[in-house]
């Protein structure tokens, strides 16, 4: 094997389907259909979250930073994609694919950390109500934290991966630039580069997942205490969306990231990051909007008062 010169390559090939072409065309179809709905879904969040008074709370304060998190996240990968996919040129020049590196690792990171705020939002809401305003008062300064957090993962990571030396041709098998695939792509000494991967990944990403199975652990037991029907309905309701955007971001990355490099399968990156970066964030808004009555209900005075307007 050789070594791409000192410095770094001109730009990278990313192969994605290049052994099925048949599978472009869908999946070109599909990323058009879907980043649009990602971007007006998490944008109508926003909108509705900020103009509606009633939605002036800290949950929605976290519901915003995810949705405008989601849509930065999405953007960061998808318009290279339908670029790659709709022309013969299957390229990324190398500052475009640092540029993506570090962003979709923050973004990635980010959510992590923001899901499991989120959670904690909740815990002290059900379990701790006395204490609820004055925690959350802190909401700005906890949300700064997180992005913070997010930020000097990426940086911290994605600086130690691009210094690695690249093998053979500057080919990578994949949709795009990503921390697992440039490491399983440089040749040399690289296990201190998995270890480290692999620890980081642990603070980020496992420990706020225990955080966020602890805090969802108290809330049941604090709903079956609840006497009233209504009062367990209304508090299953405000947790079980934010359970299942838990649910379908962390299986995708957890099955990426917590698990040695040498045992991804060829396509499973290409797949995990089709999902956890592109059909995650098209699906939280309608997740929140269809089973959370106050962001429904919001909604639907934003529409009528749009349509009397006309």
């Amino acid at each position: 094997m050789t070594l791409i010169n000192e410095s770094h390559p001109e730009e990278f090939i990313l192969l994605g389907f290049a052994d099925r072409p048949w599978l472009e065309l869908p999946l070109f179809v599909i990323l058009l259909i879907t980043y649009p709905m990602a971007m007006m879904g998490n944008l109508t969040i926003i909108l509705v979250s900020r103009l509606d008074p009633h939605l002036h709370s800290p949950m929605y304060f976290f519901l915003t930073n995810l949705s405008f998190l989601d849509m930065c996240y999405t953007t960061s990968i998808v318009p290279q994609m339908l670029f790659n996919l709709g022309t013969s040129k299957k390229t990324i020049s190398y500052l475009g694919c640092i540029v993506q590196l570090y962003f979709f690792s923050m973004m990635g990171g980010t959510e992590c950390l923001l899901l499991a705020l989120m959670s904690f939002d909740r815990y002290v809401a059900i379990c701790r109500p006395l204490h609820y305003t004055l925690i959350m008062n802190q909401r700005i300064l906890l949300v700064f934290i997180v992005w913070l957090t997010g930020m000097i993962y990426a940086i911290s990571e994605a600086s130690v991966t691009v210094k690695l030396p690249l093998c053979d041709i500057n080919k990578l098998d994949h949709l795009l630039c990503e921390i697992p695939v440039l490491i399983k792509a440089a040749c040399g000494e690289k296990e201190a580069n998995e270890l480290t991967l692999s620890v980081v990944c642990i603070l980020i990403g496992a420990v706020p997942l225990c955080l966020i199975l602890a805090s969802y652990a108290s809330i049941g037991h604090a709903i079956f205490k609840i006497k009233s029907s209504e009062g367990r309905k209304k508090a299953f309701g405000t947790c079980s969306s934010h359970l299942i955007v838990v649910s379908l971001f962390y299986g995708p990355g957890i099955s990426m990231y917590l698990q040695p490099l040498s045992s991804i399968s060829r396509d499973q990156p290409k797949f995990m990051a089709l999902f956890y970066g592109v059909m995650t964030p098209t699906l939280n808004p309608f997740i929140y909007t269809l089973r959370n009555k106050d962001v429904k209900g919001a909604l639907g005075k934003l529409m009528s008062r749009i349509f009397s307007s006309k």
